[in-house]
Formats: C-alpha cells, sequence, structure tokens
C-alpha cells in the first residue's frame, strides 16, 4: 500500500490527466474544434508556446462566441486553460515520476533479490544491460547463480535469497526452446544426467547450437561438469537426441520401454583451463558469469599502482585525474569525427566492473593494435567527473602480459598433503616454459607440520593465464608471488 502522504499527489495527478481531457472537450463543445484542432490545443498547452496560445486564443474565444458564448465569458474560460499550460504538463509529469520512483526505491530496498531478478527479466536478451545489472547485484551482495538446467527457469527468478541466471538469457538458445526444457523438468522430474536430458527435450527445439551455449555458460555443470566433452561431442549427443524425439513421436520403443536410439559415448577430454572456459562462458553469456581472467593478478595491479575500474571511478570523484587501469578488451567501436579522423569507443571489464574508454584520433593512431578485443591490456587514463559522471580517456596501452614481466620474480605454489594430481600440475607447468620468464617453488606438507620447498628447474612465462591455470590446477592450495 503506498504511503499516505503520496495520496494527494496521487490524486493531483489523475486530476491533471482527466483535467486534460475536459480541456479538449470543453475546445470542441464550447468552440467547434475538432478532434484534431482539440489535440493542437492541448500540444501547444504543453510545449507553452505563447505566439501559438495567442492565435488559439482568438480561435477559442471566435467559435465560442458564434455559439451563443458572451465573449467575456469565453476569454475567461480561456484564461483558466492558459494558466493551465504554465504548470499542468511539468505538474503532472513530476508527480508520476516521483510516484514511480519511491515505488522503485521502495522495492530495491525491501525486496533487492526480487527487484534485481524482475529487472534483469527486462533486458532478457541484451547482454550489455545484464552485464550492468550484474555488477549492481555484486556491489548490493546480492548472488547471482549461473544458470542451472535443474534450476533455473527460462526467466530470471529468485531462489533462496539467490537471482537465479535465466537459461533463455544465455545466447542463442531462444526464450521459447528453454520454457521448453523447463516445462519438460517440471513435469518429468530433474535431469538425472546428460543422457537423460537429451532423451526427454525434443530435438526440433533444442538444437545443436543451444546445446553447446548452454553447455559453454555452465547451464550443465550439475548434471556433467566437463563443459569440453559436451561441447566436442555435440554432434553424437544431438543426433542421439533427434533419434529419441523421432522415436518418441511414432512410438516406437524397444522391448525396454526406452527410446530405441542407442546412448552415445562422450569421448574423455581434458577440462577447457580456466582461461578458456571464462573466456567460452564470456562468448555464451556476453559477461563474464562465474569467475575473471585478471581475478588472480589484483594483487600484484595494486602493487604496480593499477587501479581496478570502482576505485579509479571513487578517485576521479575525489578529483584525481590521471591514473592507470587494467582490463579486458570486450568490444571497440570506431567513428568518424567531423575532420574525418577516427576515434573509438573501447569497453573494458575488470573483476570490480564493465567500463568503457574513449580514446581520441592521436591516441587511437598509437594503441590500435593492442587494443584488440579479447586482449589483456594495461590503459593509461585521464578521468573527467562531470554531472555526476566518470567518463575515461585513454591516452597508452600496453599488454598486460609486459607488466607481470617486470614485476613477479616467481611464485610458489602451495600443495595439500591429499588430492595434488602431479601429472596434471606438470602438464599445466610445461604450458609456461620460457627462457626469460620467473621461477617456481612448489611447497609440499609433510608429517609433523613440516614443509618442504621445491624450486623447479627451468624459466616459467607467469602470465594471465599460466597463473590462473596454476592455481586452479588439482591440489593446489594457494599461488603466492615471490
Amino acid at each position: 500500500m503506498l504511503h499516505a502522504s503520496l495520496e494527494p499527489v496521487l490524486s493531483e495527478t489523475y486530476g491533471v490527466i482527466i483535467y486534460q481531457e475536459q480541456v479538449m472537450r470543453i475546445a470542441q463543445v464550447l468552440s467547434g474544434y475538432s478532434l484534431g484542432e482539440a489535440d493542437i490545443l492541448r500540444r501547444a498547452m504543453g510545449k507553452k508556446n505563447k505566439e501559438e496560445m495567442a492565435g488559439q486564443r482568438a480561435r477559442f474565444i471566435s467559435g465560442a462566441v458564434e455559439r451563443g458564448v458572451v465573449e467575456e465569458t469565453a476569454g475567461s474560460i480561456f484564461d483558466l486553460v492558459d494558466k493551465f499550460a504554465g504548470y499542468g504538463f511539468n505538474k503532472s509529469h513530476a508527480a508520476a515520476y516521483a510516484l514511480i520512483a519511491y515505488q522503485t526505491g521502495w522495492m530495491k530496498a525491501n525486496t533487492p533479490v526480487e527487484f534485481m531478478a524482475a529487472t534483469m527479466s527486462l533486458d532478457l536478451s541484451n547482454s550489455d544491460k545484464l552485464a550492468q545489472f550484474y555488477q549492481d547485484a555484486k556491489r548490493f551482495k546480492i548472488p547471482v547463480r549461473a544458470p542451472d538446467i535443474n534450476r533455473s527457469g527460462a526467466d530470471f527468478e529468485v531462489a533462496d535469497g539467490e537471482v537465479l541466471y535465466a537459461l533463455g538469457a544465455v545466447r542463442n538458445v531462444g526464450l521459447a526452446a528453454m520454457e521448453h526444457v523447463v516445462a519438460v523438468r517440471t513435469e518429468g522430474g530433474p535431469f538425472r544426467d546428460l543422457h537423460d536430458f537429451l532423451a526427454r527435450i525434443d530435438a526440433r527445439v533444442v538444437n545443436k547450437r543451444s546445446l553447446e551455449n548452454l553447455a559453454r555458460a555452465g547451464a550443465f555443470d550439475s548434471i556433467h561438469p566437463n563443459r569440453a566433452e559436451i561441447v566436442e561431442a555435440a554432434e553424437a549427443l544431438v543426433a542421439y537426441a533427434q533419434d529419441a524425439t523421432a522415436a518418441r513421436i511414432s512410438s516406437q520403443e524397444d522391448m525396454f520401454g526406452g527410446a530405441a536410439a542407442a546412448k552415445p559415448r562422450v569421448a574423455k577430454v581434458e577440462p577447457w583451463p580456466l582461461i578458456r572456459q571464462l573466456d567460452e562462458e564470456l562468448a555464451a553469456v556476453g559477461f563474464y558469469l562465474t569467475g575473471h581472467p585478471l581475478e588472480h593478478m589484483l594483487e600484484v595491479l595494486r602493487r604496480r599502482r593499477v587501479l581496478p575500474y570502482i576505485e579509479a571511478v571513487a578517485r576521479a570523484e575525489a578529483g584525481d585525474e590521471a591514473f592507470r587501469m587494467a582490463g579486458v578488451i570486450r568490444r571497440r567501436q570506431e567513428r568518424a569525427g567531423a575532420s574525418g579522423d577516427k576515434f573509438a569507443f573501447v569497453g573494458m571489464s575488470d573483476p570490480t566492473g564493465e567500463y568503457e574508454v574513449m580514446f581520441q584520433p592521436e591516441a587511437l593512431r598509437r594503441c590500435r593494435d593492442q587494443l584488440e578485443p579479447g586482449q589483456s591490456v594495461i590503459l593509461r587514463v585521464r578521468a573527467k567527473f562531470r554531472d555526476g559522471e566518470v567518463r575515461f580517456f585513454g591516452e597508452d596501452a600496453e599488454p598486460l602480459s609486459r607488466l607481470v614481466e617486470t614485476s613477479v620474480s616467481g611464485v610458489r605454489l602451495h600443495l595439500s598433503q591429499v588430492g595434488a594430481d602431479l601429472p596434471a600440475l606438470t602438464k599445466r607447468l610445461a604450458t609456461g616454459q620460457s627462457e626469460r620468464g620467473g621461477e617456481v617453488i612448489l611447497v609440499a606438507p609433510l608429517e609433523g607440520g613440516r614443509e618442504v620447498e621445491m624450486r623447479l628447474p627451468g624459466r616459467f612465462m607467469l602470465d594471465v593465464a599460466f597463473r590462473a591455470a596454476l592455481k586452479t590446477a588439482p591440489g593446489v592450495v594457494m599461488l603466492e608471488d615471490v
């Protein structure tokens, strides 16, 4: 229920709207206006056009006099209309917007999780808007769970105080197709495994691209956590779903009561390294949802006085103008200015948010090769804070790997006493060997609380991807810079 103090405002808002309609009706009846002429009068009132209103006054009075109204009376009536033109539209709009602001603010303060889910639902197919809303949710500590084939709805929903990311918001899957998947799940219960999912859905609705993008987004993690295996076997899996659909339609079942199609074998494939998994997720969702490639670099960046986005905004609002920032380039949009020289808006992403940096023509010519989507870069920027908004202007860009080379001499990997997979760790170490890199030290626990350190032979390129691969290796408890 609305606060009692708003009731007069709401009443007056409705009264103003009704009065607008009455003015048009008065003009028609009293002065012989056509419906079109009455609407022109209404618009003239809204624009507060004095010349137009003077012309309308003459038209109004003459029309009224022709119909037997005393000229003085007609003039008085129009003067009331003219007085309304001075404040009516502003007042009605201000009251309506105030009411909406109050309702929105109340819902955001009292039902933040539901409010965020509803807001994201309005822009279900706009990944750029969803990325902004996701960052808002993070700032307000509202959990947003990745899409889950056994938990998520086709649209955004709320469960246990969390926003469940919509299956229909995954790129190239289709809202109608995901509504079908949810209906199948509701009717027959949660999907037991990947083959159960394929046997029950209609392959005419869920195609190969849908299956692959759901896997890339992590929607099958609860029933088949190796995303790489699903994408690798997608063609065979979809063929199985098509056979199962055809058998169900024709009611041809084998003697055991199951679909006649034989279950395809899903070949064992090495799971994607973390950076690859995040990149695939970015392609399917439109932004980094379950992690960020630069999360493991935040401490290194802070030591080199490179600011994350959220700190850069605070510094800019406090009056600072020049600093360095880091991020992954999401997009680059070039445009031609009045002189014909091109400038660019570069969309960036770091673990604290999404932001945009404008490169003027000279800076763009100097940095264009570094501003390719997908690249991780360090930017030198200038910030301008005006009218409550911070804008960033890029002056220089360099690869993030160059900063890592000069700032980290090595890393120390702490292994758990159980669960360490040395063959898997060895494979990951082999991918980073480099003559000019840093060193890697393994720290393994011994009985009695002791530890042993082993300095590995050779050098390693300690870039973002390699550090992330090491940190997520089975049995690695912690990675720290040396």
